[in-house]
């Protein structure tokens, strides 16, 4: 075994030979193989025969496949993933490259007629179906586009939903009531995978949301007027919202699904293909592409602001000073990307000038929490030079905790219970932005660590009492962003620590309780992407770096002494930090539970140098 400053010396060296020229630090945001299909679906329906991308993509998303013809989001999903096999198997068809008698077509096609065929796809893939003419619209809308015109002031409106809602349904509604399809001469024939004709059933099967779709309706007539002219407004108001939040990349709020929605929503309001919006728009989701393994991965966004601020804490934690080239480039990076325009944060939380910090390298209006803190901790040994970047960072996090005193990501108290009775399916992760365990101890973790607020202060109080109620029964938290429990319970427990909670607190003891039953015998941990799904902790059948790196961190930050578990933890990271396997391609974020899961590849450097450059600060 490798000794412990060993270990953070090789991951220092990796990080400095993988710098950008920029500062930062571009490390993949893997997301499966969907967005790679969709890109093959977008450019064969407009006819942008880039030959060289649509077979690079292709080639990907084969070298995926499993042997029964399936595919899957992560390696212990089971047999397969329904959805992601329809993706891939008419990306594959329509690049034209693989025809419906190839055997590795033949063996997903038996895969999806025997799981329930198109039918049983998810919501978001049954739009894209819809639009590209292979799934029949829904007659009736499950949300009326009106919606949009709904003053703040009244108990469901536009601004009710989270920002990620609203930037992927607004064009999903825009299409549905144009009832929009474009086909081309080369689009396959999809239609031998309907097992049930009578698709209209197949959109949702609960008619629960019609009171509430009536009482929308009626809240825009009774403010606004005629049906008829509500109805062209509403279509104009949606319209100017995308336009309105195009970035400068010409991507739609810098996210792949929205921006591919966006593209075709315009296309149905009359724009056409060689329009400098659609254009631009395609140019930048085709800016988002990386390269993993020698194939093109087409982006869902980039993460690099995200990566940068982590990895320059780590590195200072490490003892890399703020002056060395390294952390001052990438430091000088995170300060030119704080963010000094508004953005719809500003609806829920008007009184606070901007200053926080957005995920990735071309975002301009979306800060959220998370990377606001990261960026500010990479910047902190930088003061008194930047004060101003810092009082408006810290002014705008503390500004965004919610009512119930918890954390969200990018928008203040945006949780209406209303919503629940909307038929969008997964609705809870894409339609409200709830305070959550792992933005919560994140913050305390830095208002703790790097301000001069007190365990007193207001805002310090309402998190610790947030994190407090909302403990599970077994001693951990569930961490919204990343998988799942011991992300949570790590991000907790650090919180606590650090704005002055005694380890010897009873929820502190059933915590690390939690955390040391969950240690594998390699003395690693590793939590199965299953574990959101179900909403309890699944067990991996093996340990990741980041797991163990999450789960170490958590106990070094409260125990006095190396324990067993400590020393067992950081002897499965030292032997471990060159591997490669699966469980080093494992998902460790997620964005949808049991939909949308997220492989950083910069997360097997960041987390296992956080910990390792902890337990030799504390211990050695």
């Amino acid at each position: 075994m490798i000794d412990t400053k060993e270990g953070i010396d090789w991951i220092i060296d990796q990080l400095r030979k993988d710098q950008s020229p920029n500062g930062s630090w571009d490390y993949p945001f893997e997301t499966g193989i969907s967005t790679d299909a969709y890109m093959i679906i977008l450019l064969r329906t407009l006819e942008l025969n880039d030959e060289e991308l649509i077979q690079g993509l292709a080639q990907r998303i084969l070298s995926k496949q499993e042997k029964n013809g399936a595919w899957k989001l992560f390696y212990d999903e089971g047999e397969g993933n329904l959805t992601a096999t329809v993706e891939a198997y008419y990306a594959l068809l329509y690049s034209a490259y693989y025809s419906k008698n190839d055997k590795r077509l033949l063996a997903a096609k038996r895969f999806i007629l025997a799981n329930g065929g198109l039918e049983e796809v998810r919501m978001f893939t049954k739009v894209m179906l819809a639009i590209t003419g292979q799934y029949t619209w829904p007659s009736y809308s499950p949300l009326p586009i009106e919606l949009i015109l709904l003053p703040l002031h009244f108990p469901i409106n536009f601004y009710s939903f989270s920002v990620f809602g609203r930037a992927n349904l607004i064009p999903i509604l825009i299409l549905a009531d144009k009832q929009f399809v474009l086909k081309t001469v080369k689009s396959p024939d999809l239609s031998n995978l309907h097992l049930n004709r009578e698709t209209e059933n197949h959109w949702d099967r609960s008619n629960d949301y019609r009171s509430l779709y009536s009482f929308i309706m009626d809240g825009a007539e009774s403010l606004l007027g005629l049906p008829k002219q509500l109805h062209q407004l509403s279509i104009e108001r949606a319209k100017k919202y995308m336009l309105d939040h195009i970035e400068p990349d010409g991507t739609f709020y810098s996210y792949y699904s929205s921006t591919f929605l966006m593209i075709f929503a315009l296309l149905s309001l009359g724009y056409k293909k060689t329009d400098p919006v659609i254009t631009q728009a395609i140019d930048g989701i085709q800016s988002m592409k990386c390269e993993i393994d020698g194939f093109p991965h087409m982006q869902y966004t980039t993460a690099n602001v995200w990566n940068t601020s982590l990895i320059g804490i780590c590195l200072q934690e490490a003892g890399i000073s703020s002056e060395d080239p390294m952390v001052k480039q990438a430091n000088q990076y995170l300060l030119e990307r704080q963010q000094h325009r508004f953005g719809d944060w500003v609806i829920h939380n008007p009184n606070t000038m901007p200053g926080g910090w957005g995920f990735s390298n071309i975002n301009t209006i979306l800060p959220d929490v998370d990377d606001t803190t990261a960026s500010l901790r990479s910047i902190s040994r930088m003061m008194p030079h930047e004060t101003q970047a810092w009082d408006l960072g810290i002014m705008w996090v503390l500004s965004m905790q919610n009512d119930d005193g918890g954390w969200p990501a990018f928008e203040k108290n945006t949780n209406s219970k209303l919503l629940q009775f909307l038929p969008i399916e997964k609705g809870e992760f894409i339609i409200a932005d709830p305070s959550c365990a792992d933005l919560t101890g994140r913050t305390l973790e830095f208002l703790g660590r790097y301000t001069n607020l007190s365990r007193d202060h207001t805002a310090v109080k309402k998190g610790i009492h947030w994190l407090l109620r909302n403990q599970e029964k077994d001693g951990s938290w569930y961490g919204r962003w990343g998988i799942c429990y011991l992300y949570g319970t790590w991000a907790a427990i650090t919180g606590l620590m650090a704005v002055g909670y005694s380890a010897n607190n009873a929820s502190i003891e059933k915590a690390v309780k939690w955390i040391h039953d969950k240690q594998n015998k390699d003395g690693g941990w590793g939590e199965s992407c299953h574990s959101d799904s179900k909403k309890t902790y699944v067990p991996l059948p093996a340990s990741t770096l980041t797991h163990t790196a999450w789960a170490l961190d958590a106990l070094i930050s409260l125990s006095e002494k190396p324990t067993t578990a400590i020393k067992r933890g950081i002897t499965y990271l030292l032997d471990h930090l060159e591997k490669i396997d699966w469980t080093t391609h494992y998902p460790t974020g997620q964005g949808m539970a049991g939909t949308f899961y997220i492989h950083y590849h910069s997360y097997r450097y960041i987390f296992p140098l956080m910990a390792l450059a902890h337990y030799h600060k504390k211990f050695e």
